[in-house]
């Protein structure tokens, strides 16, 4: 087995001290400028690269920062992972983005990955509807973020999209078109996001004078297009069919509209549809998909940085003032819900 090459390997080749090779490598400009040409040709030539696990173990700091989301299938996750990584690159840092699946064992396992490698920090969206994963994450005592959740009852801080207003944005939407028998394919009903849309579709059910029977229920054990085909396929099925679906994102809503096209069933004449997150494929979709749209790359962002901005005060000895931002959506009607009732 080849032997890795080490500082010592390389003050040996340049004829210096390792002190030397460590101030070429960390401090370049205190070192002269013929001294440190003949240091980088010995790290050119044998090919050493710096052990940043060893580095980081003397300056006691991660230069990694952890994202743990719900789904990187789902591309509005993927847009929060660029807003994170941009503003952690700037920061000299770099993020790794793990996967829990919405399962909340699988976010265990990298809660506890995060605290052994010791990182900076972690933007987590919770998959743990019980919050135990975070009371035991937190004893590690390594500062975190949630993404995509109200930090309630915690003392973290929190960057999150108003769901309620959103919920009320999508289905005051639908019965402003006229229609008054509305589905929500909602996924699985331990999300908080998933709970907070539905009541704020009730709310503007509500605010219509309409009851909560209005609003028939189609729960889904995940978020993803699959899911959103086989409520498709349950919603043709019903007796009494709504006339327009509410979905609590749009991989759902985009499996609906696969199921309703693959079924004959027009949309929107014969069926509305409203999804949520406005990711990429929404006004890409064969019927340009009405969705409510959530700002996912400056969430990433914002996260980011109230996360760089604790770590930063921990170092210096300030103290941190935790904050909950909360920004609120926007509702991007296109052809998927332009019926006329």
């Amino acid at each position: 087995m080849t032997q890795s090459v080490g500082i010592k390997d390389v003050a040996r080749a340049a004829g210096v001290s390792v002190g030397t090779v460590s101030n070429v490598i960390n401090r370049p400009d205190s070192v002269a400028t013929e001294t440190r040409a003949r240091v980088q040709s010995a790290i050119d030539r044998l090919g050493y690269v710096r052990s940043e696990s060893a580095r980081q173990l003397r300056a006691g700091r991660s230069r990694i920062m952890g994202l743990l989301v719900l789904d990187m299938g789902n591309p509005f996750f993927v847009d929060v992972a660029r807003g994170a990584e941009r503003t952690a690159r700037d920061a000299g840092l770099g993020v790794m983005v793990c996967n829990s699946a919405q399962s909340a064992s699988e976010e265990a396992d990298y809660l506890s990955l995060f605290a052994e490698q010791r990182v900076r920090g972690v933007l987590l969206t919770p998959a743990d509807a019980t919050g135990r994963n975070i009371e035991t994450f937190r004893r590690h005592n390594i500062p975190f973020v949630l993404v995509d959740r109200v930090a309630e009852g915690t003392t973290e801080c929190s960057v999150s999209v108003d769901d309620v207003a959103g919920g009320a944005l999508a289905v005051r939407h639908l019965v402003d078109a006229g229609h008054r028998s509305i589905a929500y394919v909602s996924g699985p009903p331990g999300l908080n996001q998933v709970r907070d849309r539905r009541t704020g579709a009730l709310n503007a059910l509500k605010e219509a004078g309409l009851g909560p029977d209005s609003l028939r229920e189609l729960p889904t054990e995940r978020l993803d297009v699959a899911a959103g085909r086989d409520a498709g396929a349950r919603l043709l099925g019903l007796a009494e069919r709504p006339t327009a679906v509410f979905c609590a994102n749009d991989l759902l809503a985009l499996g609906v509209l696969q199921a309703m096209y693959a079924a004959g069933v027009g949309v929107p004449d014969d069926l509305a549809i409203v999804g949520y997150d406005d990711i990429e494929f929404a006004a890409a979709a064969a019927v340009p998909l009405t969705s409510v749209r959530q700002p996912a790359v400056t969430m990433g962002t914002l996260a980011a940085e109230m996360l760089l901005e604790e770590t930063e005060a921990e170092t210096g000895g300030k103290r941190h003032e935790h904050r909950r931002v909360v920004l609120q959506p926007e509702l991007v009607v296109r052809r998927s819900s332009l019926s006329s009732r």
